[in-house]
Parts: structure tokens; sequence; C-alpha cells
């Protein structure tokens, strides 16, 4: 079959790969939706993750579609099904806690860009969902990225009324803005990109901040709006982790959502985080609860691929593709059409 292989830093390759057989308790998809993703990029720019996947190896991690073969007895050829990009073992301290994005030994699962996969039993078991008859693909493969965004959400014990800023208008930044909204939030963003602002009011934002080219970050919002109940940094910079902190007000909370660079540090004023009893968190992943939650919002039209995925390109397109997301490219989410 064809598929997207990653063989190191910005190496792509589309080529023909075996297929594999199944295993007692696996399932094969036949992918109908593949969706790009800002992990993908990170990826792709990096060469490897050191969770997630070592080169040479199938690449992307947002799909969905319906099993075409099968070795286990839950599920059936033809089931419109969803799945996770990794599963928790259930037998760790961290999954015990109900904390299964911290598992010791989560399965990860790669190989969204290309014509089908195959998904391990532990998968098959805790992370693979079926769909209801009206879901459409595109909708249900935004599963996984709106998984960790509802993470971040039950950490920050997110409630109505609260004061919230998103930092970042990327796909996760607007995730964030749509669940907030969801929730009867007061949510400003403050982002780069014409689009991706407009996108972010029509999400629900009552308040966008163009911060493109503006040095003093802090300063900007802080004058245009103040302090915030919620800040979350949905960027991923040493310098907007320090401008969330400066921006949470007394009593506040913020989430370090966007990972940073291995080796990056941060410095953070101890005065303000003392003295104004702050709480600074980080989100990482998603627990199979997430998913599910994930889905349901999906599936009741809160999240909608018509907002998010904004264009479209072959399979054959994607090293391309990548290249012009390294270099800027401000397209939301591409699908990736797998069956060309």
């Amino acid at each position: 079959m064809r598929a997207a292989v990653l063989y190191g830093k910005e190496d792509v390759r589309v080529e023909d790969v075996p297929i594999p057989a199944l295993r007692a308790g696996e399932v094969r998809i036949a992918i109908e939706a593949a969706l790009t993703c800002g992990t993908d990029l990170k990826v792709f720019k990096r060469g490897y993750h050191a969770k997630m996947i070592v080169p040479p190896g199938v690449f992307g991690h947002e799909l969905a579609g319906a099993i075409c073969e099968t070795r286990s007895a839950e599920w059936r050829v033809g089931d419109r099904v969803v799945v996770a990009n990794s599963a928790p073992c259930g037998a760790c301290d961290f999954c015990r806690q109900g904390r299964e994005n911290l598992c010791d030994d989560l399965l990860f699962l790669n190989g969204a860009y290309a014509e089908s996969i195959a998904v391990p039993a532990r998968l098959a078991e805790k992370n693979l969902l079926r769909l209801k008859a009206g879901t459409g693909f595109r909708d249900a493969a935004l599963t996984e990225p709106l998984a960790c965004v509802v993470q971040g959400v039950e950490d920050l014990k997110l409630r109505a009324g609260r004061r919230v800023l998103v930092i970042g208008a990327g796909p996760i930044g607007l995730m964030f803005v749509a669940v907030a909204r969801h929730l009867d939030c007061d949510i400003a963003v403050a982002g780069r990109g014409e689009n991706r602002l407009r996108l972010a009011r029509k999400l629900g934002a009552g308040r966008v901040m163009d911060v493109a080219g503006e040095v003093d970050l802090v300063k900007t919002v802080e004058s245009e709006a103040g302090k915030f109940d919620v800040v979350i940094e949905a960027v991923g910079k040493p310098e907007t982790w320090e401008a969330a902190a400066q921006l949470a007000r007394k009593g506040g909370v913020v989430d370090f959502f966007g990972g940073c660079s291995s080796g990056t540090n941060v410095r953070l004023d101890t005065q303000h985080i003392h003295y104004s009893s702050l709480t600074l968190l980080a989100s990482f992943h998603h627990t199979p609860r997430a998913i599910r939650r994930a889905l349901e919002l999906i599936e009741s039209g809160v999240i909608r691929a018509d907002d998010f995925v904004d264009g479209e390109c072959p399979l054959s397109g994607l090293p391309g593709l990548f290249q012009s997301m390294a270099a800027g490219n401000r397209a939301v989410k591409t699908l990736i059409r797998v069956h060309e």
C-alpha cells in the first residue's frame, strides 16, 4: 500500500510499504480521513519524536475510517470508527490513579497518512470507538487533538464565567476557544494570522488581538484586556510561557499547554507567582475518558471539521505540503486524500 514514511529531519517520502498481517485482537482500518497536525509538523522538523516515532516509520496520527479486516471478536468489517494515537497499559501507578496520559508504558500508533492502518490489540480494546451513523469521517478525525484540549480543560477545571486568555490561534488554541465558549466562558485570543483570528471570533472569542510583530506581548495584551482568571499557552515557546504567567490575575491558573523544544528553559517572576497565589500546570496528551468526551463534543456539533479543515492535499503531495507548513503555511488543518 501507499504510505508516508518519515526517514529523518524534513525527510518524508510517499512509497509502497508492506501490509502487515494482523495478530490476535487487532483490526485494520481503511482510512477515509487523515488530518495534518502541529505535532506532526514538529516531528517533521526534528526528524523524530522520542515518545511517538523513531525513523524510519510510517507517519501521521489523526484518522478515521472503516474496519476492513479484523481479528477481534468485538469488531466487524464495515464498522465506522475513530482510533486514538495511543493506549495506556492500565496497570501502572498512573493508570490506577486515572492519569493514563502519564502511563509508564503508553503504546503509540502512527501511520495515518496511508491507505490503511493496523491497530494493535491494546488500542482496539481501549481507544477504538464506533461512530454514529451521521458522523462524518473528517469530523471524527479531529477526536485525538480535541481530546488533548479536553484534557487541558479538565486539568484547569474550567467553568462558566471565567475570563480566559488563549495565547495562540493554531488548531489547538482555536479548539480551546470553541470548548471554552461551550462552557460559557468569556474568551480573549492573542494570536497571528487574519484568517485564524477571524475564525477565533467565529468560534466565540469576544476579544481578538493580533500580536504579530509585537515585541512585548504582556504589555500589548494587558493594555487592551487586563489580566485573566485562566491563561492557556498554546504556542510552545519559552517567551510565551513567561508571558502567560505574567498575564494571570491574582488567584489565576496558567496552563502551559504548548510543548517547547527539548532543552529550553524559562524565567518566571517569582514575586508575581507567589503573592498572586497562581496555579501553574502543564497538560500533556489525553486519557481514554478524554477521547470519549471529545467524540461526544464532535457528535453533538460543538466541534466541526468545516471550522478547522481548510485545505486538501493528495497523499503524493504530502512531502511538499509539510515543506510549505515548515515555511509558514497558515492553514489550520489539511485533509490528506489517501486514496488517489
